[in-house]
């Protein structure tokens, strides 16, 4: 395994991170996603752990909280050393209320209203942050967690309240650093601004959609994170199962797939197989496989820090751990680039227009 430092901290993490989406999926799309229960939780999180990583990532609202409860217990039930593992979780959703089968009709009906008509239960205001911590610390059934990140952009509550109420649970002692998915860069360097003027602690990573066939990332978000210092964590490096090599243009696939069932995150299927091929290729002339070309992509990137894995299987956790000795030389990478560079784009393409001339003086 091979590690880094997060963002301008001193904490160090794998280079694969062990994404726990797949723990406890028992109803609505998390059955599609994974249903893996205690005990084979137990063995990923062992077998990841013995292989290296030290970093693993959860939300509170995956499986309606199971998947936090499950991975927490799964650290119990393995004896991991809590001073060596890193523990991230996440708050913005609204998380469920567990009706089970036998569940009364009072439960279910409790259940439904809170879904439907609750008010606060979500977001990143001050009161949910800090009751959202305090639920993810006791689902976690740890006294405190490593990496706590806002999972998304709330559009009611200003950044700089969300600022100052992280910066409170990192100060109480529940958090030791605080980070953030799925915001655009101008929010972002606001924040980060934010935090920076009022010495307040700031945001030291970003969870983000990015892979070989989805490279938005690069237009604004990765540019800002370099100058900032930020660690870049993408989630769904192989596009939700598309870059898995078992899907065809035909659309022939694995009928229990993810991507099968639940199409996400969106992909331009056209390009996406043009990358494949060329994935195929250098995958057979290493001895390698497809997924281990995908994830190697991401760890050949300087800007990335740890990439996420979702493994539902241990013979998928040990192909992704095959990545991390998947060398890509130049010409590699060079058609890697090639066949999944994203078009021209303003102000993208004005910006090169213009700095040709200077970037010729040196």
């Amino acid at each position: 395994m091979k590690y880094a430092k997060l963002g301008h901290t001193g904490l160090v993490v794998s280079k694969l991170c062990l994404g726990t989406m797949t723990f406890g999926g028992d109803g609505g799309i998390w059955k599609f996603i994974g249903k893996q229960q205690q005990e084979e939780a137990d063995a990923l999180v062992k077998a990841a752990f013995d292989a290296g990583i030290n970093f693993f990532d959860t939300a509170d609202v995956y499986s309606a909280g199971r998947s936090e409860a499950i991975l927490g217990q799964a650290l119990r039930n393995t004896g991991l050393p809590r001073d060596e593992v890193v523990v991230a979780t996440k708050v913005f959703g609204r998380v469920p209320m567990l009706v089970g089968d036998g569940a009364s009709a009072d439960e279910t009906a409790e259940a439904e209203r809170r879904e439907k008509h609750a008010r606060n239960i979500s977001g990143l205001s001050r009161k949910h942050v800090f009751d959202g911590v305090d639920a993810s610390l006791a689902r976690l059934g740890l006294d405190y967690i490593d990496l706590y990140q806002v999972h998304g952009t709330d559009p009611l509550t200003p950044i700089e309240e969300t600022v100052e109420a992280l910066d409170a649970v990192v100060r109480s002692g529940k958090v030791r650093y605080v980070g953030l998915c799925n915001m655009p860069a101008w929010l972002i360097m606001k924040a980060v601004a934010y935090a920076g003027k009022r010495g307040l602690a700031r945001f030291e990573s970003c969870q983000m959609y990015y892979s070989i066939a989805g490279r938005d990332l690069e237009r604004e978000v990765v540019p800002m994170a370099k100058d900032q210092n930020l660690a870049i964590l993408p989630w769904s490096p192989l596009a939700g199962g598309f870059l898995s090599g078992k899907f065809s243009r035909d659309g022939a696939g694995p009928n229990d797939a993810r991507r099968t069932i639940f199409d996400f995150p969106p992909v331009d299927k056209e390009k996406g197989f043009n990358i494949i091929d060329v994935m195929r290729d250098i995958a057979a002339r290493k001895g390698a496989t497809v997924p281990q070309v995908a994830l190697g992509w991401l760890l050949h990137q300087s800007h990335v820090t740890s990439v996420i894995i979702g493994a539902r299987t241990m013979e998928q956790l040990a192909d992704n751990l095959g990545a991390v000795d998947v060398v890509l030389d130049a010409a590699d990478l060079a058609a890697l680039d090639a066949v999944s560079a994203l078009a021209p784009e303003y102000p993208g393409w004005m910006v090169d227009r213009q700095g040709m001339d200077r970037r010729g003086q040196v």
